[in-house]
């Protein structure tokens, strides 16, 4: 035996023993779905070592069972979509029937078959039922088609979970220009079945994407793209077994979509824009300026055989970008206090160092220290017809700008009769730019994901099936962070409070912090995730089957 037979015989027992030690005996499958039921004859009785082969429509690849001596098949681990099911038996007609799968469904399929010759073919038109009664799990299903009819707001696919009782949208966390709202991650806030937003779990392609504060996948303005390659995606909303796992509240899981035998393909764009838009009622006098706002989403996704009926590939690029005016009003000094007059009560008097211009007027004056009127210049005049004696509002509508670029590619392909092998990559680029309130520096916020998924699935036999997969993913995010000074002063280290230091942080009772021109909190980057997981599926009763 020569040396390189030899290291092919020794790599392929390790990927058998990777798996076999890895393997855990459950009954159905993070990602993929799970047909199960009885053959049966006109009477009621079983049929035993009955003939399944289950064939996906769109790709043409095929898997083949048998029934055990009860009559009872199980066929783990289908990827959701339209299946063909063909049943032999000697004595009986062949029986054709097409049912659809979703995604995580265990769904039972009781099958009567005729007395006849085999080379006559019995077409079932009756519909599966439409209630899982193999499982216990609270869920529901959101299908591709629904993806892309339901009209999204950023076309977040995320939004659709939504629809099904027991999960609604928090609406009242931390604005995004805040820095706490990063903190809390960027994805949409979730409330599953009561539970906190940081207790659910997202998986893509039956791999965890959850952030670096647990929460679920997002940009920087809280939207999850990518809704042309999300093929299906289901909520659990409770009940769900173990297999699950690293989630009190729900779980979102989502498939990628793959390439079919037929060719198929989209370009689109979705525009808004603030000139298309009347005015509100508010605004009606046109003495007030509309708020800029231009928003594009633009992109692409296609998909195709390879090799027909072998290997498939689909690809997926949207790209987003938005101008959005942001207004905001902060409390600042009036012009009269940053010249040093300033107002008190006359029943208290004037403070010290206060000298009344006229007395019992409550109005007095003070020396500006030179210090002080240096740091004035972090402080914006008030927007005029805003002042009221030592205040005024000064209200800014600052450009947010955010430009994105999403990339989803997925490949399979069929190995063999009894192996199959796909791989995902994922990858999201976000950036963030809007002035902060006071228009001093421009803040920036910036949000990369990076997912890669690696499945391999290879069946021992009609009732032995293992699903090894290897998943990385990784979150970083910068969050408003000081990217340039709009003001000139705000780049000056002579402000600092300490040497090469900009303007520091200056708070004032009664009027707005000054973030001044220092730092803000430190880029926030996740320690990549590594999942290695596999899974046996093992044929066996589920629940009831007749």
């Amino acid at each position: 035996m020569g040396p390189r037979k030899l290291t092919k015989i020794l790599a392929s027992l390790l990927i058998i023993v990777f798996n076999l030690c890895l393997a855990v005996s459950i009954y159905s499958q993070v990602t993929g779905a799970t047909l199960s039921g009885t053959i049966s004859d006109p009477s009621g009785g079983v049929i035993p070592g009955a003939q399944i082969s289950i064939k996906n429509t769109a790709t043409g690849i095929s898997k083949d069972f048998q029934a055990d001596s009860d009559g009872y098949y199980t066929a783990p681990n289908l990827a959701p979509g339209i299946y063909e099911v063909r049943i032999t038996a000697k004595g009986f007609n062949t029986t054709v029937l097409t049912v659809t799968l979703a995604v995580g469904a265990q769904q039972q399929l009781n099958i009567p078959m005729k007395v006849g010759e085999a080379s006559e073919t019995v077409q079932v038109t009756q519909a599966a039922p439409q209630i899982d009664l193999t499982s216990s799990t609270l869920t529901g299903q959101v299908e591709s088609q629904t993806i892309l009819d339901l009209p999204l707001n950023g076309r977040d696919w995320t939004s659709l979970a939504t629809l099904h009782p027991g999960v609604n949208l928090i609406e009242t966390q931390v604005d995004y220009a805040q820095s706490a709202r990063g903190n809390r991650g960027f994805g949409a806030e979730l409330t599953i079945s009561g539970q906190r937003t940081t207790n659910n779990n997202y998986r893509l392609d039956g791999v965890s994407v959850d952030d670096y504060a647990n929460s679920g996948p997002g940009n920087v303005i809280g939207a999850a793209l990518g809704v042309d390659a999300i093929q299906e995606f289901s909520v659990l909303t409770g009940g769900f077994s173990a297999e699950y796992g690293k989630a009190t509240g729900g779980v979102v899981n989502a498939i990628t979509k793959s390439g079919t035998n037929s060719f198929h393909g989209e370009v689109y764009e979705f525009i808004r824009n603030s000139a298309l838009d009347s005015r509100d009622y508010f605004s009606r006098s046109g003495n007030t300026p509309l708020a800029q706002f231009r928003r594009n989403q633009f992109g692409g996704a296609a998909g195709g055989p390879i090799i027909k009926d072998k290997t498939f590939i689909f690809g997926d690029y949207e790209g987003f970008r938005q101008a959005k005016g942001i207004t905001t009003a902060v409390t600042v000094p009036s012009d009269g206090a940053r010249a040093g007059t300033l107002h008190y009560s006359t029943l208290a008097g004037p403070p010290g160092g206060c000298t009344p211009t006229v007395p019992d007027t409550g109005v007095c004056t003070v020396t500006v220290d030179p210090a002080a009127a240096a740091e004035l210049a972090m402080f914006p005049h008030a927007t005029p017809g805003t002042s009221a004696k030592d205040k005024g509002q000064f209200i800014n509508s600052g450009l947010q700008i955010v430009p994105e670029n999403f990339y989803t590619a997925r490949v399979d392909h069929k190995l063999s009769t009894n192996d199959s092998l796909f791989g995902t990559y994922l990858y999201d680029d976000t950036d963030f730019t809007q002035p902060d309130s006071f228009n001093n520096v421009l803040l920036k916020s910036h949000t990369r994901r990076q997912t890669v998924v690696l499945g391999e699935s290879h069946t021992f036999g009609p009732s032995v099936v293992n699903s090894a997969r290897v998943g990385y993913s990784r979150s970083h995010a910068l969050n408003l962070i000081p990217f340039g000074a709009i003001n000139p002063a705000a780049a000056l280290t002579s402000l600092g409070s300490t040497t090469g230091q900009a303007a520091p942080i200056v708070a004032i009772s009664g009027y707005t912090r000054n973030q001044g021109g220092g730092s803000e909190p430190p880029p926030i980057t996740s320690t990549p995730s590594i999942i290695i997981s596999s899974l046996t599926m093992r044929s066996g009763r589920m629940g009831p089957t007749r």
